[in-house]
């Protein structure tokens, strides 16, 4: 049965023969172990080119902003599988992977895509991305959306991370039009909520990355990397000092009944 286009049989990933191993055009035993850091390996493997080093720059440090963050539900999820099945570490990281969506985890995506198509109209139809972005926060407004890569439950003066992320972009000279047009949003913020909104972590991310040349398809890679090493650590502390089945049942001493019938 044939499903979906049939046509593109080709991968310019990788290849090998009884000899020789080859990535993205590199000889993997000749030029990539031992010679390239992981990060420029991520993003060869994403990108088939290696990074510049302010490519590399920014890839680790937003790799490291997200790796970890507490006990997240991704992190909750991962650790009580593992508790309840602790054969399957895979299974563990997993489980703490598939919630990264829109809310929490994947949430620096959605940002992206908001900021990129901010971006992308403006160089479509001719406006400033100001007006562009003034009129995104306007239309979010109206259907009560929230506004990705804003606000944060903790850091209501601002978030510590994407304050520094877009202080080093400023300071190497690497701000453009995503950071522009994420700037552009928080200026028009006030005057549509009543209120300000600091940048999160979810917001300045992508900004820079895309800035310095990251691919807009793969944003969510970013956020899936970095937290499976969080993770893996973890699941390390699981191991030897389980908290699994104490946070299940917490969950279970903080939700009250209230369906039909009593006890």
């Amino acid at each position: 049965m044939r499903i979906g286009k049939q046509e593109q049989n080709f991968t310019a990933i990788s290849t090998s023969n009884a000899e020789t191993i080859m990535v993205r055009g590199r000889d993997l035993c000749e030029d990539i172990i031992g010679k390239i850091d992981f990060t420029s390996y991520f993003w060869l493997l994403v990108t088939g080119e290696e990074p510049t080093e302010i490519q590399k720059r920014y890839a680790n440090a937003t790799l490291a902003a997200i790796a970890e963050h507490g006990l997240v539900p991704s992190v909750i999820a991962s650790r009580m599988t593992y508790a309840a099945a602790p054969e399957a570490f895979q299974g563990a990281v997993a489980a703490g992977l598939l919630g990264c969506g829109s809310v929490v985890l994947g949430s620096s995506e959605r940002a992206g895509l908001f900021i990129s198509d901010i971006v992308i109209e403006a160089e479509t139809t001719g406006q400033s991305i100001d007006a562009v972005a003034e009129k995104a926060v306007v239309d979010l407004r109206k259907v009560k959306a929230a506004i990705p890569g804003f606000g944060h439950p903790q850091h209501s003066g601002g978030d510590p991370r994407a304050n520094l992320l877009l202080a080093m972009a400023k300071e190497d000279g690497i701000e453009n039009k995503h950071i522009t047009a994420l700037k552009a949003v928080e200026d028009h913020i006030p005057a549509v909520l009543g209120r300000p909104l600091p940048i999160n972590v979810s917001g300045a991310i992508p900004a820079v990355m895309l800035d310095v040349g990251f691919p807009r398809e793969a944003l969510k890679g970013i956020s899936i990397l970095a937290r499976t090493a969080g993770l893996i650590g973890h699941l390390q502390e699981e191991s030897r000092r389980s908290i699994g089945f104490i946070m299940s049942g917490q969950a279970a001493k903080a939700i009250d009944y209230d369906g039909e019938g009593t006890l």
